[in-house]
C-alpha cells in the first residue's frame, strides 16, 4: 500500500522505510533535513533509501502546512506514519519554539492531511516522557500521564490529546507509541550511546549525570521497527467496553489507541556504559555530574497490551545491542574517514 512517512531521514523513520519498502509498500518519505544535528548523517540514511523503486522523498517541513497538504492531495497515501518531530529533551529547555512548531503545529497539519484525504490509520510516534514525574513503575498506557517534566513531553502527551480529537470528530484511526529510549545503528549523535561511543574510542571522558544512578528501558531499533509495523497493519478501533464514568487512558469510544513500545527489561546506566566498555574494549573515563533539568530517574515500559494487540514483544538484549552499534559506528567513522 501507499503509506506517507514523515522523518524518513531520521533515526527510526529510514529504518522503518526500509522495512515497508523491503516487503512491497510505496513509502512517499518527507523530511526537511535540518541541521539539528549532522546533516551528513541524516543523507547517509537517506542515500540507503533512495536506490528503492518504490521510495519517493519530498524535502519539506511538516509545520509547513500549504506544501504538506498539497503532497497528501498529489499522492492520497491509505496510511501515514508520523517519524517527524524535534527530538530531545536538554534541547528543549533553550529552544522551545522548535518544538510548537513541529510537535505541535506540524502534527496539527498531520491530522488535517489525515482527515481530508479519508487516511485508513495514523500511527504516530509518542514517548516514554510523557510519563513524567510518575515513578510507579513499570510504566503502565493505564496509568495518567499529567505531569511532565519537559516541555518536550508536554508536546508529546498532546500529541496524544490531539489525537484522540481526531479519532472522535473525525473517526480517524490514530495509535501513539510511547518509545522507549531507542539506540542501534545509525542512531543520533545527541543520545548517550553514540557520544559516549564516540568520547570512549577518543579517550576522551564521558558525562554521566545524577551520579550514575539512572535507569532506562533501553529499546533497540530493530524491535521499534517490527512494533511500529505490527501496529501499522492493524487500524485503531474503538473499545467497545469503553467506561466513560470510568475513563481509561489507553482507549477510548473513539477509534483510538495508545501502547508502550520498550524492552520490558531496565538496565542500569552504568552498565549500559559497562556494555559500551566490552564493545569498544576500552575503559571509559566517567565525569560525574547532577541530575539534569527535565530528566527522570527511571524508566520501564509494561508491554502486555502490545503484546495482545498485536502478538510482539520486544527481547533483543542490552549487550547484543550495544555491540551491534559499536560495530557499525566504527565502520561508518572508517567510511566518512
Amino acid at each position: 500500500m501507499k503509506i506517507l512517512l514523515t522523518g524518513c531521514a531520521g533515526f527510526i523513520g529510514m529504518q522503518v522505510s526500509q522495512h515497508l519498502l523491503e516487503r512491497g509498500d510505496e513509502v512517499i518519505g518527507v523530511d526537511n533535513l535540518n541541521d539539528y544535528y549532522d546533516v551528513s548523517l541524516k543523507e547517509a540514511r537517506l542515500a540507503r533509501l533512495t536506490p528503492y523503486g518504490n521510495f519517493d522523498f519530498h524535502r519539506l517541513d511538516i509545520a509547513d502546512g500549504t506544501a504538506l497538504q498539497a503532497l497528501f492531495a498529489q499522492e492520497k497515501p491509505r496510511r501515514v506514519v508520523n517519524l517527524a518531530a524535534q527530538a530531545g529533551v536538554r534541547y528543549s529547555l533553550q529552544h522551545p519554539q522548535a518544538y510548537i512548531d513541529a510537535n505541535i503545529q506540524g502534527f496539527l497539519n498531520i491530522l488535517e492531511g489525515c482527515r481530508h484525504h479519508s487516511v485508513e490509520h495514523l500511527v504516530y510516534a509518542s514517548s516514554s516522557s510523557v510519563y513524567g514525574g510518575n515513578t510507579q513503575l513499570p510504566f503502565s498506557e493505564h496509568h495518567a500521564v499529567d505531569h511532565p517534566v519537559s516541555l518536550y513531553a508536554a508536546t508529546k502527551k498532546s500529541n496524544e490529546l490531539m489525537a484522540h480529537t481526531y479519532s472522535h470528530l473525525f473517526n480517524l484511526p490514530t495509535t501513539g507509541l510511547r518509545f522507549f529510549t531507542v539506540y542501534g545503528p545509525w542512531g543520533r549523535p545527541d543520545m548517550a550511546l553514540f557520544k559516549f561511543t564516540q568520547a570512549i574510542l577518543a579517550g576522551s571522558p564521558i558525562d554521566v549525570y545524577n551520579e550514575g544512578k539512572m535507569v532506562r528501558d533501553f529499546t533497540y531499533i530493530d524491535d521499534i521497527v517490527e512494533g511500529t509495523v505490527r501496529v501499522l497493519d492493524k487500524p485503531a478501533t474503538p473499545n467497545e467496553g469503553f467506561q466513560k464514568e470510568h475513563p481509561d487512558p489507553a482507549t477510548s469510544w473513539a477509534p483510538y489507541r495508545l501502547f508502550n513500545l520498550g524492552n520490558q527489561h531496565p538496565t542500569p546506566l552504568m552498565d549500559y556504559i559497562h556494555a559500551i566498555e566490552v564493545a569498544t574494549g576500552k575503559k571509559a573515563t566517567l565525569n560525574f555530574l547532577p541530575m539534569q533539568p527535565g530528566d527522570v530517574m527511571a524508566t520501564a515500559a509494561n508491554t502486555e497490551e502490545l503484546e495482545k494487540y498485536c502478538q510482539f514483544t520486544s527481547y533483543t538484549p542490552v549487550e547484543e545491542g550495544v555491540k551491534r552499534f559499536v560495530d557499525w559506528y566504527r565502520t561508518y567513522t572508517a567510511a566518512k574517514g
